[in-house]
């Protein structure tokens, strides 16, 4: 039987995982692609630490240009994450006429538009379904499934742990520092959470998505973020009521050639499929023009499931190999790429709905001034909620709007929060409701 050869640089979590799967499912494997993946070497600096894994003598090595210079080996599959040396040896890799497979989502959305231009140059494949959404096949949905599809939008939760933290808040009435040290005890959330909590990571795997979607790179620092470290349970008692979840979501969104790109914590209406969406579990809905809605769910993090869509890719590459041929489909979904950057909407220019909570004094007329300069920037309420006093003297007037556009939300906040009726910082979540 034909045998495809394998080299690993990277033997952590994820490593170890791609060797579970290929060894385990190793029959399987070679039923359906009719032929056998053999691991040749594995490169890492650690040597010494048990992995629950058998590996034959001589397969584990400390030197990685051993598997790139190494005529026999057919695909280099990089899970050691960084940009350097990952993005040296990825090169390096195809330099050498090698296929690649990576989960480096940050590598990628850094560095993609280098990687996939050499990918091109060489005539190899590069492989990076695991880079983002876990085990979720939305880079072949892109790719594949939806290639006659305009996207018109794409929404989705792609961070376990900060969809764990707003999941354990709402379902537990949890502080998000509490939710926080849970998680990060139970392996969920690193000791420097920042990547996660403030939309880092997600804003890399939106990168991503959005040149599949839309055929055009895109800068990272172009994508409207923020985190959801400013969350507070007022603010997810405050949703329960208007019939709201909380999420972290990324959003991208298409209208005449214009994309929308954020990220940020969002109010979702209970009812929507992404509201279900919990604990440490991603997701994406996507409306294609065709298509209409679709609506992928599963793991989005951890070692088998990451190994899944490592090995997939695999014996994607490797159905090429076997055919004599490569880059039958292209690696960003677009055989012809312009070069040029995706149309951005700035974030100025944005319009959706919003939810307000301001700290105002107990006193007749507060709610009129806040709505009388709200409608002065073509901002209409759509609800109000206003609740009891607290021991400040202060009460909590929740406010949610009619589509309004995000400047003149950011100029009529700017002047409500300097009333000497409201005490403190408004808190501004956004809300995307298509009832609204």
């Amino acid at each position: 039987m034909k045998e495809i050869s394998l080299g690993l640089i990277g033997f952590g979590t994820i490593g170890t995982g791609v060797v579970k799967v290929l060894q385990e499912n190793a029959t399987l494997i070679q039923q359906r692609l009719g032929a056998k993946l053999v691991l040749k070497r594995i490169a890492d600096l650690d040597l010494t630490t048990p992995r629950n894994v058998t590996l034959e003598k001589g397969v584990l090595t400390n030197d990685a240009r051993s598997i790139l210079k190494d005529d026999q080996i057919d695909i280099v599959i990089e899970l050691m994450g960084g940009y350097e040396p990952a993005r040296t040896f990825l090169l390096e890799a195809m330099a050498n006429k090698k296929h690649v497979v990576t989960a480096n989502k940050a590598l990628l959305a850094t560095h993609g538009d280098e990687l996939f231009a050499v990918a091109k140059k060489e005539n190899v494949n590069i492989g990076f379904e695991a880079s983002v959404g876990g085990t979720i096949p939305i880079i072949k949905t892109l790719k594949e499934s939806l290639a006659a599809n305009r996207i018109r939008s794409l929404l989705g939760i792609v961070n376990g742990t900060a969809n764990f933290i707003l999941t354990k808040m709402t379902d537990e009435g949890k502080s998000f520092a509490a939710v926080l040290k849970e998680a990060q005890s139970l392996g969920f959330a690193e000791a420097d959470p920042t990547y996660d909590v403030e939309g880092i990571d997600t804003a890399h795997k939106l990168a991503i998505v959005l040149a599949l979607a839309y055929g055009k790179k895109v800068h990272l620092e172009d994508i409207y973020r923020e985190g959801i470290g400013q969350i507070s349970q007022q603010d997810i008692d405050h949703a329960r009521e208007l019939g709201y979840r909380i999420k972290l979501l990324a959003i991208a969104r298409e209208t005449a050639g214009i994309v929308e790109a954020r990220i940020h914590p969002t109010m979702i209406p209970c009812d929507h499929l992404l509201a279900n969406v919990n604990a440490n579990f991603n997701a994406f809905h996507i409306l294609g023009d065709a298509s209409g809605p679709i609506f992928l769910y599963g793991q989005g993090a951890g070692m088998l499931p990451t190994a899944s869509a490592v090995v997939g890719d695999l014996v994607d590459i490797s159905r090429e190999i076997l055919k004599g041929v490569s880059g039958l489909k292209p690696a960003r979904a677009y055989h012809t790429e312009t070069g040029e950057r995706i149309n951005l909407l700035p974030m100025d220019e944005v319009r959706t709905n919003y939810y307000f909570c301001f700290s105002a004094v107990d006193r007749p007329g507060v709610l009129s001034k806040i709505s009388g300069i709200l409608g002065g920037r073509n901002i209409s309420i759509a609800a109000v909620l206003q609740k009891g006093r607290k021991e400040t003297g202060a009460v909590p007037v929740v406010i949610t709007t009619y589509k309004a556009r995000e400047r003149d939300v950011q100029d009529a906040l700017f002047e409500i929060d300097k009333l000497d009726i409201v005490l403190g910082k408004t808190v501004v979540i956004r809300v995307e409701d298509d009832k609204l």
